[in-house]
């Protein structure tokens, strides 16, 4: 099995996280420095700090980044990770396009979607899946009241003929 290369940390960190250990009370900055520590004096990679720690290995790496900032106290303005990176509106937006959407629901309107999907696709700039709306909608408390009970080009006529004059036998003899 291949070892990975040990990290090098500087002396002077090592120094500060020891400082640190000994003085400091709070829990957050004790594991910030125990991040440092553990890998520095006693060749511990990062897998097996992130288990003494009781944290995953990738907090690890944040523990470490977050202790040589000086930033130790796990605020929630430090964290990083999370949230909607990659919407395409922000919720404010979004409730301002399905306004008139709602509109016409309460009017007792169908809301269909392609239109709502060519309306979305229209105000973004470019098209967007299915899923998009289907999501957009959901965030919105939006939800499908009732199924489709029939084909909307269905003819009862026709299809009452049909039956009538349809061979009862499909198959040739």
């Amino acid at each position: 099995m291949p070892m990975s290369r040990p990290r090098r940390i500087d002396a002077k960190l090592v120094a500060r996280a020891q400082a640190v250990v000994a003085e400091s009370r709070d829990q957050d900055e004790m594991r910030a420095a125990q991040s440092i520590l553990l890998p520095a004096l006693m060749g511990a990679t990062l897998k097996q700090t992130a288990t003494v720690l009781g944290v995953g290995r990738a907090t690890v790496h944040r523990l470490q980044a977050r202790f040589r900032k000086g930033i130790c106290a796990l605020s929630p303005q430090a964290r990083g990770w999370g949230g909607r990176r990659h919407s395409l509106m922000s919720v404010q937006e979004e409730k301002a396009f399905l306004q008139p959407w709602l509109e016409l629901a309460g009017a007792g309107g169908i809301v269909v979607m392609s239109p709502l999907r060519a309306a979305l696709a229209q105000q973004i700039g470019h098209p967007v899946a299915a899923s998009v709306v289907y999501q957009l909608l959901s965030r919105h408390g939006w939800r499908k009241v009732a199924p489709d009970t029939r084909h909307p080009k269905s003819d009862p006529v026709v299809q009452e003929e049909w039956k009538k004059n349809s061979r009862k036998h499909w198959r040739p003899f």
